[in-house]
C-alpha cells in the first residue's frame, strides 16, 4: 500500500508534463476500452433482436375448436426488407393472451403497425393494399426485433382465414424463427472481430501504458538507488499505470454510453437497435474495469523490471540487452500450425473445423499474430546491427545505431500498423468465406412478379430500374380439366432475342419476330409437347376472355439457363408483337434480371418496391431473411475493420508523439554538434520506415498464410487468395508512406539547449 501511495504522489506531484502524460494515457486507454465494449456488446445486441422476435411468435394448433382465436402469419418481401403481417380473428378463447408490444388484440378492420410500417404507409399510400383496415395504434418496442422492422397485426373475421389460420394457444418460443445471424456464422464473426479488434487493442493498451517509458524508468531507478526494494519499485510504476488505466476505463465506458445513444438514433446500415439492447452489461463493465487495469499492471511491472534490477545502467543510459527470442518461438509455433493446415490444401482431404481443429486453427492464427508483434524488436535489432556495421551513409548509420540501442522504442511506433495489415488479410478471408456460403450459385439474379399486379406503365418503370439488365414475360399453357390426360402443355417466354440472351447463360439460333421452340438439354420439356402441337394460352378479356394458340414450330433455339432461373425449362419463345400491348395471360409473370451482387440485389428490390409497393416480388432462389443476414454480417465486418483502423492509427499517433517527446534531448544534442535538420529528418524517417517495411512484408506473408489456413479449414472453394495480394500490397505501401510523413515533425526548427542541460 505504501508503494501505491508513493506512486500516486509521484503521479500528481512530478510536474505538469507528468500530469499531461497521465491524461494522455487515460485518453488513449479510454478509446481502447470504448472499442472493447462495442465488440463485447455486439452479441448482446443480436441476442436482444432474436429474443424479442421469439417472444412474439404465435404458439398455435391446427385444430380449430369453437370460439378459438385464429392467427395467420405472412412474411413477404417489401424491397430488400421482410414485411411480416399477422392476421388475427378474435374469438372467445385466448383473446386475452397478447403478444409483446400490444395492449389489446385488433378487432376486425383495425391494424396495429410498427413505427417503420407506419412511416412507410405515410410515404407510400399504396401500401394500404397490404394493410386492410384503419390504423389503431403502434406496436411497442418490446414487440419488435429492431426499430426499423416492418411488422403489423391486422384484425379480420374468422371466415377470411378459416382455411389457413391456426388456433392461438399463446405467444412466444425459446428460439427465433429467423435469427439476425445464424449461430454457425456468428462464430466466424466473433473470430473475425477478435482478430481485427482485440489483438490490436491489446497492443494499443500496452502502448498507452508505456508512454514516456524512458523518463519514468530513470525516475524509478532513482527511487531504487534511494533504497526502495525491487518489488516496491515495480509496484510504484504499476500503481501509476493502473490508475491511468482505471481512469481511462471509466472514461471509455462513458464514451461507449454516449456512442450507444448516438448510434441508436442514427443506426448502422442494415443494423439498428434500441438503447437498452446496447446497454452495458455487468459482464462487459467487469471485463473493462478489471481487464484494462490488469493489463496495465503487468505492463507496468514488466517495463520497470530493468529500472528495479539495474538502476545504475538506467540512470547512465547504458545500452540495453539484446531483445529476447521468446517472441520468435511464438511466431514459429504459430506458423507451424498455420503452414500445417495450409499443406492439407494440396491433399485430397483438406482439414476442417471439426474436433481439435476448432481450437488449433484459431490458436495458430492468434499465436502467429502475437509472435509477429513480439518478434519485431528482435528483427529490428538484428537488421540495425548488421546495416550499421556495413553502411557508409551517415544518415543510415545514425538511424541504425539508434534502432540497435532502442529496438523496442521504434517497434512500439510501427507495431499497430503491422498488425493492421495482418488483420486486413484475415478480414479478406472472412469476406471470401461468407461470400462462398451466401452468394447465389449464378452470376445473375432473377425476379418474378405477377403480371396482373402491374400496369403497363409500371412494367415499363420496373424494367428501367437501375441495375435491371433484361425483362420478359413467362406463362404456362392452359389445359382443359375435362380433356384427355395426355393433352400437351408447356411454358413460354415472351421476349425479344436480345432480352432472352441476357436472361440465359447461352442461346443460339434466335430470330426476332418468329415463334421458335426452345431446347435446353439440362431441363425437361412439356408433357407430350412435340413440333406441330398446339399450346393454348388463356388471355382474360372482360367476362369471356380469349385463347392464344401457339403451334410448336420445328425451328429450335439451343439455350442453357442459369440455375436457378425464372426461364429454366421454357419450351417456346414468343415475340412480344404476338400479344396485345395490354394483354395479361392467366398466371403470367413479369421477369427481370440483374447482377447477383448482394448490394445490387438490394438496390433492385428497393427500386421495384418504389414503383409497385403492393406487388409480391419473388427473388428467384433468394431468401429475404438470408439477404438481411448478409447485410448485417457485412455491417459487422465493416465496423470491425473501422475499429481496427482507428486502433492502429491511434497506436501510431500515440507512439510517434511519445517518441518525439522522449527523443528531444538526443535530437537536440546531435543538432548542436552540427547535424543539419534535413539530415535529422531523414534519420528519423529511416528509423521508422525501414523496420516498418520489414514488418509489413512479414505481415503480408504471415497474413496470407493465416488467411489460407482459415479458408481451407472453413471448406471454402478458394484456398489461395492471390487476388487480394495487390490490395494488401498497396495498403502496406500507403501505411509506410503515412508513417514516413508522421516522423517529419520529430525534428523542429528551434533548438532548445535546456533539453540537454543536465547532460
Amino acid at each position: 500500500m505504501r508503494e501505491f501511495l508513493l506512486g500516486l504522489r509521484l503521479l500528481f506531484g512530478a510536474g505538469r508534463g507528468n500530469r499531461i502524460r497521465f491524461f494522455l494515457m487515460a485518453a488513449g486507454g479510454s478509446l481502447g476500452v470504448c472499442c472493447l465494449a462495442l465488440v463485447l456488446t455486439i452479441p448482446q445486441i443480436l441476442d436482444a433482436h432474436d429474443g424479442r422476435a421469439a417472444a412474439r411468435q404465435p404458439r398455435s394448433a391446427s385444430v380449430q375448436p369453437a370460439g378459438s382465436t385464429l392467427v395467420l402469419q405472412r412474411t413477404d418481401p417489401y424491397g430488400s426488407k421482410a414485411f411480416t403481417r399477422v392476421f388475427i380473428a378474435k374469438g372467445t378463447k385466448n383473446a386475452d393472451k397478447l403478444p409483446p408490444g400490444l395492449k389489446e388484440l385488433p378487432d376486425p378492420g383495425e391494424v396495429f403497425l410498427s413505427p417503420g410500417a407506419a412511416d412507410l404507409l405515410r410515404d407510400q399510400p399504396a401500401v394500404a393494399g397490404l394493410l386492410p383496415g384503419d390504423e389503431k395504434g403502434l406496436i411497442g418496442a418490446t414487440g419488435l426485433a429492431h426499430p426499423d422492422e416492418l411488422f403489423a397485426y391486422i384484425g379480420t373475421t374468422r371466415d377470411k382465414i378459416a382455411d389457413e389460420g391456426r388456433a392461438l394457444k399463446s405467444w412466444g418460443y425459446s428460439y427465433a424463427p429467423f435469427p439476425a445471424v445464424e449461430p454457425s456464422t456468428l462464430t466466424y464473426i466473433r473470430f473475425a472481430l477478435g482478430s481485427l479488434v482485440l489483438l490490436p487493442l491489446g497492443i494499443f493498451l500496452s502502448v498507452c501504458a508505456r508512454l514516456s517509458a524512458a523518463s519514468r524508468n530513470r525516475r524509478l531507478a532513482s527511487l531504487r538507488l534511494l533504497g526502495l526494494s525491487t518489488k516496491g519499485t515495480q509496484r510504484v510504476n504499476a500503481a501509476e499505470t493502473v490508475v491511468a488505466a482505471l481512469f481511462g476505463a471509466i472514461l471509455g465506458l462513458g464514451e461507449y454510453w454516449v456512442l450507444n445513444q448516438v448510434m441508436t438514433r442514427t443506426g448502422l446500415p442494415s443494423l439498428r437497435w434500441y438503447p437498452a439492447d446496447g446497454a452495458l452489461s455487468v459482464t462487459t463493465i467487469a471485463v473493462c474495469l478489471i481487464g484494462a487495469p490488469l493489463l496495465a499492471w503487468f505492463v507496468g511491472r514488466a517495463s520497470a523490471r530493468d529500472a528495479a534490477a539495474n538502476p545504475l545502467e538506467v540512470r547512465r543510459t547504458a545500452a540495453p540487452r539484446r531483445p529476447t527470442k521468446w517472441g520468435g518461438l511464438l511466431l514459429v509455433s504459430g506458423l507451424g500450425i498455420v503452414v500445417g493446415y495450409c499443406a492439407t490444401g494440396f491433399t485430397d482431404h483438406p482439414a476442417d473445423t471439426l474436433g481439435p481443429n476448432a481450437f488449433l486453427m484459431p490458436a495458430g492464427i492468434l499465436l502467429t499474430g502475437l509472435g509477429l508483434v513480439l518478434t519485431l524488436p528482435l528483427i529490428s535489432y538484428a537488421l540495425a546491427r548488421r546495416l550499421a556495421r556495413t553502411t557508409q551513409s551517415l544518415t543510415l548509420n545514425l538511424a541504425m545505431r539508434r534502432n540497435e540501442v532502442e529496438p523496442g522504442s521504434t517497434m512500439r511506433v510501427v507495431t499497430g500498423l503491422v498488425l493492421l495489415v495482418f488483420s486486413a488479410s484475415l478480414a479478406q478471408g472472412v469476406l471470401i468465406q461468407l461470400e462462398q456460403v451466401t452468394r447465389p450459385s449464378a452470376p445473375v439474379q432473377d425476379y418474378s412478379i405477377p403480371l396482373s399486379s402491374l400496369t403497363s406503365r409500371q412494367q415499363h418503370e420496373v424494367a428501367g430500374v437501375p441495375g435491371v439488365r433484361a425483362h420478359a414475360v413467362t406463362m404456362e399453357s392452359w389445359t382443359d380439366p375435362d380433356g384427355s390426360a395426355d393433352q400437351p402443355w408447356g411454358s413460354a417466354v415472351v421476349a425479344a432475342c436480345d432480352q432472352f440472351s441476357k436472361l440465359v447463360r447461352h442461346s443460339e439460333g434466335c430470330v426476332d419476330g418468329k415463334v421458335m421452340r426452345l431446347s435446353d438439354p439440362n431441363a425437361g420439356t412439356g408433357q407430350g409437347a412435340r413440333p406441330g402441337d398446339t399450346l393454348p394460352f388463356r388471355i382474360p378479356e372482360g367476362d369471356r376472355g380469349k385463347t392464344l394458340n401457339i403451334t410448336l414450330p420445328h425451328d429450335v433455339i439451343a439455350y442453357s439457363a442459369y440455375d436457378p432461373s425464372a426461364v429454366h425449362g421454357a419450351d417456346v419463345i414468343i415475340p412480344p408483337s404476338a400479344l396485345p400491348a395490354t394483354a395479361s395471360p392467366e398466371g403470367a409473370r413479369y421477369v427481370l434480371t440483374s447482377s447477383s451482387d448482394h448490394a445490387e440485389v438490394r438496390r433492385v428490390l428497393d427500386g421495384i418496391a418504389a414503383v409497385a409497393p403492393t406487388t409480391a416480388v419473388e427473388p428467384v432462389g433468394v431468401n429475404i431473411e438470408g439477404l438481411q443476414q448478409i447485410a448485417v454480417l457485412e455491417t459487422l465486418l465493416a465496423v470491425g475493420m473501422i475499429m481496427g483502423l482507428v486502433i492502429g492509427t491511434a497506436a501510431f499517433v500515440v507512439s510517434v508523439t511519445d517518441r518525439a517527446v522522449e527523443r528531444r534531448a538526443q535530437v537536440t544534442a546531435i543538432t548542436l554538434i552540427g547535424a543539419r535538420a534535413r539530415t535529422m529528418r531523414a534519420v528519423q524517417c529511416v528509423q521508422v520506415v525501414l523496420p516498418l517495411s520489414v514488418g509489413l512484408a512479414l505481415a503480408l506473408v504471415t497474413g496470407k498464410l493465416a488467411e489460407s489456413c482459415y479458408l481451407i479449414t472453413g471448406g471454402s472453394e478458394i484456398y489461395w487468395d492471390f487476388a487480394g495480394v495487390p490490395v494488401l500490397a498497396l495498403a502496406a505501401v500507403g501505411v509506410a508512406g503515412v508513417s514516413a510523413v508522421g516522423t517529419l515533425p520529430l525534428v523542429g526548427r528551434r533548438i532548445d539547449p535546456e533539453l540537454i542541460r543536465r547532460d
